[in-house]
């Protein structure tokens, strides 16, 4: 949960994405990267959580062979 004195919408928010098993991740990475990155997944015509999403699980199966 939120600390401090956190909004209603704020705290609902919190508890939805727990419940839907979300979570947030933060990692350092060069800034051309991101930015190539970000580029690329714009002119694909998908989202940057969707292509690391998809990325994520082919090295996790990829690993577990």
């Amino acid at each position: 949960m939120p600390k401090g004195s956190p909004k209603p919408q704020t705290v609902a928010s919190a508890k939805w994405n727990e419940k839907a098993g979300w979570t947030a991740k933060t990692y350092k990475l060069k800034k051309e990267v991101v930015e190539a990155f970000a580029e690329a997944c714009k002119n694909a015509g998908t989202s940057q959580a969707a292509q690391l999403t998809k990325m994520m699980t082919e090295f996790i199966n990829e690993q577990n062979k």
